[in-house]
């Protein structure tokens, strides 16, 4: 790895700035830096944090330190730094202002200082594996990379550049079907990173190296698509409870199976209505795979269980032995699932035993 010291004024740096709104590609130094490459987040400082940056420059206080990579037909893309260049480039072309004053209300000697203003920059030279790695490093002390970023900056390829074009922008269209139903956000990358992981199965890895250099990630999108579709037509009427359940995963399961909407919205009013129902968003992993945990069914509080314990005399009515009360788990005596309730009168202590044989069946 070779790395040289530059310094570079901001006139130099905002000299033939743009950002395409399509492809939010964004380029300066004279159209030879790209600014915002393919691996990193499509992400700008929220107002207070670009100002602070101008503020820095107009007091002649050093930035931090800026890390280009060199490229091999005489370009450069910027390493770490991203935010900064945005803010400052954003700002020699007025797109915000410090304390209600544009960069075209300052004053000529005002606008030399800013031009002036001296950067420093590392440039660094080598393979695209020591540009990722350098990248890690330096970013440890920054803003934290989420893994999915990781992931784009290693799979870096025409079929990422098409993925982020679907499921990395603000608004993307990813975000426009899909945002009622997924956590997270789009520009952190954890839209893109969801429907890999629920098209490969959680093999997110394998599934980006296999099409690393596809032409384009339709298939992903389409797929994407047919997910949240699915979800709609079962489940016609939405809730909050639906954001975050993994539905990938359960359309790779039971999207083959036949259900009827209007019985499936019966039962998920009557558990929405449940008080034993601790953990509402279950309700629908529960409704398709039929296993309680999902729900966290509400468990005996310990004086129902002492109060059993008593009544039983410490005799398990299964398996008619006697345990002290600590080798003993509260049970349902007629089931949750078959209408028992959570309450002193449905419950009876079992040996843990006889309670795990009987959770088996």
């Amino acid at each position: 790895m070779e790395i040289t010291l530059k310094e570079i004024t901001i006139k130099e740096l905002a000299d033939g700035y743009s950002e395409d709104p399509q492809t939010s590609h964004v380029v300066g130094y004279g159209g030879k830096l790209d600014i915002r490459p393919i691996y990193q987040r499509e992400f700008v400082y929220n107002d207070k944090q670009r100002e602070a940056v101008i503020d820095t420059v107009f007091k002649g206080f050093p930035l931090n330190v800026m890390y280009w990579a060199a490229r091999d037909n005489g370009t450069f893309e910027i390493i770490d730094g991203q935010q900064r260049t945005i803010s400052i480039c954003q700002y020699a072309k007025s797109v915000f202002s410090l304390e209600n004053r544009y960069y075209h209300n300052l004053t000529p000697d005002e606008k030399a200082r800013f031009e002036n203003y001296k950067l420093t920059i590392y440039i660094c030279k080598g393979t695209d594996s020591e540009k990722l790695s350098w990248f890690k490093t330096i970013n440890i002390a920054g803003e934290k990379l989420s893994n999915q970023e990781l992931r784009n900056a290693v799979y870096a390829g025409t079929w990422t550049v098409d993925a982020k074009r679907y499921f990395s922008r603000n608004g993307c269209a990813a975000y426009q079907i899909g945002k009622d139903y997924l956590k997270g956000a789009p520009i952190r990358q954890e839209f893109l990173e969801t429907a890999i992981e629920w098209i490969s199965e959680n093999h997110i890895e394998n599934y980006m190296a296999t099409h690393q250099h596809d032409a384009n990630a339709s298939p992903l999108w389409q797929y994407f698509q047919s997910v949240i579709n699915w979800v709609k037509i079962l489940f016609p009427k939405y809730r909050k409870e639906m954001k975050g359940v993994p539905w990938g995963d359960l359309y790779n399961k039971y999207k083959s199976n036949t259900f009827n909407a209007e019985t499936l919205e019966t039962e998920v009013k009557k558990l929405m209505a449940d008080d034993d129902v601790t953990n509402k968003s279950g309700i629908y992993q529960y409704i398709l795979t039929r296993e309680e945990k999902h729900l966290s069914v509400r468990a005996f509080s310990d004086t129902m269980k002492h109060t059993a314990y008593e009544k039983q005399k410490g005799i398990c009515p299964v398996c008619k032995k006697h345990f002290n009360y600590e080798e003993m788990e509260g049970d349902h005596i007629t089931p949750w699932h078959d209408g028992g309730r959570t309450i002193a009168e449905n419950c009876q202590m079992l040996c843990k035993d006889c309670n795990r044989r009987k959770g088996g069946n």
